[in-house]
């Protein structure tokens, strides 16, 4: 799919999201679309191109399926060296893609190189680091609402949500979207950086949307425990069990947990966690995020935290923990390869 075609909405998709998302905002929906209507409007998936080829059939609903995804490549070099690094050693899944931050060419490249591994958009609102910024993919003058006095991202999620107008977020965002597409990376999936699409009940709407019209699941658990985690709306909490109901009707896929261990714990400590990790995933669909990076100049020089980034690289790229992952009793899975497991059981229901 183009990118042009891909910008083309689905009005009966689309009516599906506005009548299940305006509820919370206190308006009516003048008509109810059923999944099936939607389903049958459907566009070609962008990443459908890119057969998947899973690695055993998965036929019983107590199969433990994992996907293992790197998030922020494209944030700088050093990150894409270890989310590089994390993917070709065979156990991280997935990755995800900052497109606004100055290594996204980089990594777009690779992608574009390497069409056989798994890649969505990591949708980035903010800059979070004190001394390494980035802009919004549209400029300052743009969106003005996203940015601070020095035409960056701002740099929490709560000031965002505090300051955004939510047509500065869309056109935004839309832009990430269609400038990966433009750089010829194949896309699998949607999710989003630092959590801040869930900070406010419109900016679900917005991830949702964009979900709907590319074609795209996006990242969303069943499990509301996460979202309290990151300090989510109860007005956004209160409804997440009804936006999965929808999504998985509609034959997009839904997460069942999410496992992170963001920490400066040792490397042992670090693989003695992820392995704890794998080996009590429960039956469903588990993603684990890990944040690959290597400790160089670069990465030291933007965040006192560099170790997190290095261990988790160190941990995922080691041969003795990667042949222990491989005797844990789970089905290691990509976006790619959820999002048609989805379609397949929609479409037999």
């Amino acid at each position: 799919m183009n990118p042009v075609d891909s910008n083309r909405r689905s009005s009966s998709l689309r009516s599906l999201w506005v009548c299940l998302l305006f509820p919370m905002l206190g308006m009516g929906c003048r008509e109810e679309v059923s999944p099936s209507v939607a389903r049958s409007a459907r566009k070609r998936p962008i990443s459908e191109t890119q057969e998947a080829v899973p690695k055993k059939k998965v036929t019983s609903a107590g199969d433990r399926l994992l996907i293992v995804h790197a998030d922020d490549a494209g944030m700088c070099r050093s990150v894409n060296r270890g989310t590089i690094e994390a993917l070709e050693a065979g156990v991280v899944t997935s990755a995800s893609i900052m497109v606004p931050c100055p290594a996204f060419e980089e990594f777009a490249e690779y992608a574009r190189e390497h069409p056989e591994y798994d890649y969505g958009i990591h949708l980035t609102l903010n800059a979070e680091y004190r001394d390494y910024r980035w802009g919004p993919v549209l400029g300052a003058s743009e969106v003005p609402s996203l940015v601070d006095g020095a035409g960056y991202l701002l740099q929490s999620e709560h000031q965002t949500a505090a300051n955004a107008r939510i047509d500065d977020v869309e056109r935004e965002l839309r832009a990430q979207i269609d400038r990966a597409l433009e750089y010829g990376v194949l896309l699998s999936h949607l999710d989003t950086h630092m959590g801040t699409l869930f900070m406010r009940p419109d900016f679900l709407e917005v991830y949702l949307r964009l979900g709907a019209d590319y074609q795209l699941p996006v990242l969303m658990v069943r499990d509301t425990s996460f979202a309290r985690q990151l300090g989510v709306d109860e007005r956004v909490i209160a409804r997440m069990e009804e936006y999965a109901t929808a999504l998985e009707q509609d034959g997009f896929p839904v997460l069942d947990d999410v496992f992170m261990h963001y920490s400066s714990d040792s490397v042992d400590s670090k693989r003695r966690s992820y392995l704890n990790a794998f080996r009590n995933v429960q039956p469903g669909v588990t993603e684990i995020i890990i944040h690959s990076g290597v400790s160089d100049h670069e990465l030291r020089s933007i965040t006192l935290r560099h170790s997190i980034r290095d261990g988790d690289r160190q941990v995922f790229t080691d041969p003795e923990f990667i042949s222990e992952v491989q005797q844990a009793d789970v089905t290691l899975i990509d976006w790619k390869q959820l999002m048609q497991m989805s379609s397949k059981s929609t479409v037999a229901d």
